[in-house]
């Protein structure tokens, strides 16, 4: 099995940002342990700010992949392009927010990619994943 971890903006500051939102774990220390706990499954990671490279990575992987876990971050409410994107493809595509987005700014309630992926996973802390990797496993 070949899933992919696909992280939007500013994700690649966990551990620093937010603690008290967050936690104080960075995603990269997360992710070894994620390996670790699911040795069968090929695991991979990408990370980016931009929301154009995240459209060609889900449009990259979302033919091949078994699963995409997909935290769009802040994209999640403003992005039609990747919205489109996760509905375009054939890999299930599992939306995961580590803090419950509807707790938050209303602004947060509103998501692009919800109507298009498989699940939503929303508010469990960096155990989301892990709860979207259970989803893959049957």
């Amino acid at each position: 099995m070949k899933i992919i971890v696909i992280n939007g903006p500013n994700l690649n500051l966990l551990g620093k940002r937010e603690p008290e939102i967050y936690g104080s774990e960075s995603f990269e220390n997360y992710f070894k342990t994620l390996q670790d706990e699911f040795p069968t499954i090929e695991l991979q990671y990408y990370q980016s700010n931009i929301e154009g490279e995240l459209i060609s990575k889900i449009q990259e992987t979302g033919f091949s992949y078994d699963g995409i876990i997909l935290n769009a971050a802040a994209y999640t409410h403003t992005s039609v392009g990747i919205g489109d994107a996760v509905k375009a493809i054939t890999t299930p595509v599992i939306e995961v927010h580590i803090s419950n987005t509807f707790s938050r700014e209303s602004f947060r309630h509103q998501s692009f990619i919800s109507p298009n992926a498989q699940g939503i996973i929303i508010g469990f802390g960096l155990s989301s994943y892990k709860l979207a990797l259970y989803s893959f496993i049957k």
